[in-house]
């Protein structure tokens, strides 16, 4: 029998406890994540969501988001639901991240919920405010968080619960390249090949395969970049206009801006999104840089992981959140360069 997985660090081990008879004493219950919700955030709620319908199957468990038709083939994306069909929930629990990103219609069914709740690992996140929190700033994912609940209910790794937790334990350490990844994240990993996942479709569906749509706009991106610090530092930018004429949509925005974070000699990177609001920013980093600090610097509501960010700047512009991405890696990749 494979060895249980233990959450790294969970800063209250009790609130698992909490979670659970909260859920129990519910009608309803929504499980979320940030707008436009990522693999991890993706697989965390649709993971924790096969946990709670076994620990209490008298509650209704929903999940709601809208993420990109990449994640179509994981079990269960015909359980999501849209955005406004997070009101009426008796709790809310978000996953992945913090209600300040969540969409519009969701923060509205979050103030509105009589307990809230919050399962993330990111270290920018604060878990003030929630009725219950579990916040595991030394996992490696939100997937990785989800197991070890599964673990603590005794509730088994079954084929699909295993298929969505890997999924997402794969985007955040960008299938093993990052160096959040641990003993235990390989460990835990084995155990999910062992319940009969097919890993290597996982892989290469979640972070590999793209849209032609999204190879032309890939195209438009790299040869626009700016660059700053003697190369340390790289800028990529994406309009609306841009999106349009690749015929590209915002799913296809994904792993661009990894691979720009691997260009030779580069230590921090962005890639700037134009938004009928503002602009959406995404930071990765080689190590040096703490890009949720920047990410806190360019707005109050940015956060994320020391080498992986990302924030949303509204008003003034495009042109402008552009030009003040470009001056700050400048700026800070200079400093004791």
């Amino acid at each position: 029998m494979s060895e249980a997985h233990v959450i790294p660090t969970l800063a209250d081990p009790a609130a698992l406890d909490q979670l659970l008879a909260r859920v129990r004493r519910s009608r309803r219950v929504v499980l979320t994540g940030p707008e436009g919700p990522d693999g991890d955030s993706l697989g965390a709620c649709l993971g924790l969501r096969r946990v709670l319908m076994a620990k209490a199957p008298g509650v209704v468990i929903d999940v709601v988001g809208e993420p990109s038709g990449r994640y179509a083939f994981l079990p269960d994306m015909a359980a999501v639901l849209p955005n406004a069909s997070a009101a009426g929930a008796d709790g809310v629990v978000v996953l992945d991240g913090d209600c300040h990103r969540l969409p519009a219609a969701v923060r509205a069914a979050f103030d509105a919920a009589e307990w809230t709740g919050l399962v993330d690992h990111h270290t920018s996140t604060d878990s003030s405010g929630y009725a219950v929190s579990l916040l595991a700033p030394g996992s490696e994912s939100t997937c990785g968080m989800v197991a070890g609940i599964a673990d603590a209910w005794a509730v088994p790794l079954d084929r699909d619960l295993a298929s969505l937790l890997y999924a997402g334990i794969v985007f955040d350490t960008g299938a093993f390249r990052y160096s959040n990844t641990q003993p235990s994240t390989h460990r835990l990993s084995a155990r999910l090949l062992e319940a009969g996942i097919d890993h290597s479709s996982i892989v290469l569906r979640t972070l590999v395969e793209r849209r032609a749509a999204s190879v032309r706009l890939m195209g438009r991106v790299f040869s626009s970049v700016r660059f700053g610090a003697a190369g340390r530092s790289v800028v990529g930018e994406v309009s609306i206009e841009s999106l349009r004429m690749a015929g590209a949509a915002e799913s296809d925005l994904d792993g661009i801006v990894d691979v720009l974070q691997h260009i030779e000699g580069v230590e921090v990177a962005a890639l700037v999104t134009e938004r009928p609001r503002g602009a959406k920013v995404s930071l990765r980093s080689r190590g040096r840089l703490n890009v949720a600090t920047l990410a806190q610097a360019l707005h109050p509501s940015g956060g994320g992981h020391a080498k992986a960010a990302g924030v949303f700047m509204p008003a003034p512009g495009f042109d402008a959140a552009v030009a003040r991405v470009v001056a700050l890696l400048e700026h800070e990749t200079s400093v004791g360069g």
